[in-house]
């Protein structure tokens, strides 16, 4: 093996474990970052993380009457499904943004990634 071709494969090496760093941060970050998700102009939010682990849902008194159970639900329904859509567009941005510091083009990574 020639110089050249051993420097060449240590270079793929140390471009391998950076991008099993990257994936490792990329798996595990969505995890620790939160999203809040709201049902329209009302005072219902969702607090979830990026693996759609919903953490908390905080509304106001009086956001209801009290024989309106039906109303609150349709607004928690509404928030999580808010706050989703924000976690789904966190994940597929920090994906985006581990393909391009591993130096791997969009097209590839979208294909290869599931896209984002």
């Amino acid at each position: 093996m020639t110089q050249t071709t051993a420097g060449g494969l240590d270079g793929i090496m140390a471009q391998a474990q950076r991008l099993q760093a990257e994936i490792t941060d990329v798996r595990t970050g969505p995890a620790e970052t939160f999203v809040e998700g709201q049902a329209g102009v009302w005072p219902v939010k969702v607090k979830m993380n990026g693996r759609h682990d919903v953490a908390s849902v905080v509304t106001e008194s009086g956001t209801v009457g009290s024989g309106d159970v039906e109303l609150l639900e349709d607004l928690v329904v509404e928030a999580v499904a808010d706050a989703r859509i924000k976690a789904d567009e966190m994940a597929r941005g920090e994906m985006a943004r581990a393909a391009r510091e591993a130096g791997i083009p969009p097209a590839i990574a979208e294909r290869k990634m599931g896209g984002f």
